[in-house]
């Protein structure tokens, strides 16, 4: 879950706070709310969109499977639509390997000194 400063987990993030998240531009954020139907922002009396820590979980999903996976969006759709479960799971596998393989650089660089 991400985090602020006071370590308090937030309700709603804006759509320039997830397209940092992400280091994308917020046109790529509206275009896939668009593409994806699983992203759900609320809206303000303004029209400004308010992402909840789900829609940014569905936005780590989708990220993964097209930017780092390579599926088309088209290819992202369809499995996300088929086996939600499935994505989910490959997704938190990786990032636990992620988080090893830091863990393991970590270790690799105290061994060094």
């Amino acid at each position: 879950m991400e985090k602020t400063e006071d370590n308090v987990a937030r309700i709603y993030y804006t759509i320039g706070e997830v397209a940092h998240m992400f280091n994308v531009n917020t046109s790529l954020i509206r275009f896939w709310e668009k593409e994806f139907d699983i992203i759900q922002p609320k809206k303000n009396k303004k029209g400004n969109r308010l992402f909840t820590q789900k829609d940014v979980d569905n936005f780590h999903l989708i990220f993964n499977l097209v930017k780092e996976r390579g599926y088309t969006l088209k290819g992202a759709r369809e499995k996300l639509k088929k086996n939600p479960e499935d994505s989910i799971r490959e997704y938190e596998i990786i990032k636990s390997l992620n988080k090893i393989e830091e863990f393991l650089l970590g270790v690799k660089k105290e061994l060094e000194r």
